[in-house]
C-alpha cells in the first residue's frame, strides 16, 4: 500500500453542475470509489477570491493507477467538471496514522 495526494482542478464556472452532483460525489468519496482506495482526508479547493475550483484528497491505494482510477471515476470527473487530475506519491515517512477519522473505510492490508 502507498499514499498519494490527489488534486483535481475544475473548469471555471461549474458551481451549478457541482451542486447538482455533490451528493453523488460525496457517495463516491465515502465508498472509496466502491473500495478502490481509502480516502483518509479531503476537501474542496478555492481560488484567491474564494470561488470553488477543485478538490484534494489523501488516498491510500495499492497503486498510483488505482488512485487515478478513483479520481477519474468521480462523478465530477465523469461529468466533465474536472480539467486536471494530479496524483503525487507521498514519501514513505508519511504519518497516515495521525489521521484518526478517515472519510472512507480503510483498505485491507
Amino acid at each position: 500500500m502507498a499514499y498519494f495526494l490527489m488534486r483535481c482542478l475544475h473548469h471555471p464556472d461549474q458551481d451549478a453542475q457541482r451542486d447538482k452532483l455533490r451528493a453523488d460525489h460525496r457517495g463516491w468519496v465515502g465508498s472509496g470509489g466502491q473500495g478502490l482506495v481509502s480516502v483518509l482526508i479531503g476537501a474542496a479547493l478555492q481560488n484567491e477570491n474564494g470561488a470553488a475550483n477543485g478538490n484534494f484528497g489523501i488516498l491510500q491505494a495499492k497503486t498510483s493507477q488505482d488512485a487515478r482510477r478513483f479520481a477519474e471515476g468521480d462523478p465530477f470527473a465523469l461529468a466533465g467538471i474536472v480539467r486536471l487530475i494530479e496524483i503525487t506519491p507521498l514519501p514513505d515517512g508519511f504519518q497516515a496514522g495521525r489521521i484518526t477519522e478517515p472519510m472512507s473505510p480503510l483498505l485491507d492490508l
